[in-house]
């Protein structure tokens, strides 16, 4: 069993044309200014699971990771630069603002030993496997 997407996203197309004025003002470039969902990868290993967080420009300390009843949730906020002197935006691309992914954590894995470690521009979670016990005994025929 692979680590499972938690998230549930409302579906993208309006039912009603009031719910289409709604959306336009309701989900307004403020709103988009202070979420977004940062692209995950999930790879796996006969070892470990690795989920990779894309999400550039961010401190450590920017992050929580928080397991709880099997449920691994990776959230933080990246924050836009607050000094403009001088300088006139006349594009931003770059995603800002608080995101969170949760993720269901396959029984196989060893929770007490995930590790998380945070380089250019990548958050890396490793969740190790447990080792395969394997059960043998010999019978004897009586």
């Amino acid at each position: 069993m692979k680590p499972a997407r938690y998230n549930h996203f409302e579906p993208s197309y309006p039912t009603s044309f009031s719910s289409v004025l709604d959306k336009f003002f309701n989900d307004s470039i403020a709103k988009s200014a202070k979420e977004f969902t940062p692209a995950v990868d999930i790879a796996e290993d006969e070892n470990q699971f690795e989920i990779h967080v894309s999400v550039p420009g961010m401190n450590k300390s920017d992050f929580n990771l928080d397991l709880t009843d099997g449920r691994l949730t990776i959230s933080g906020e990246r924050k836009m630069e607050e000094k403009k002197e001088g300088k006139n935006f006349h594009t931003i691309e770059t995603n800002y603002g608080a995101f969170s992914r949760s993720f269901f954590v396959p029984e196989t894995v060893e929770t007490e030993k995930i590790e998380a470690s945070y380089q250019d521009g990548l958050l890396t979670v490793i969740l190790p496997k447990t080792e395969k016990k394997t059960n043998k005994s010999k019978i004897e025929v009586k």
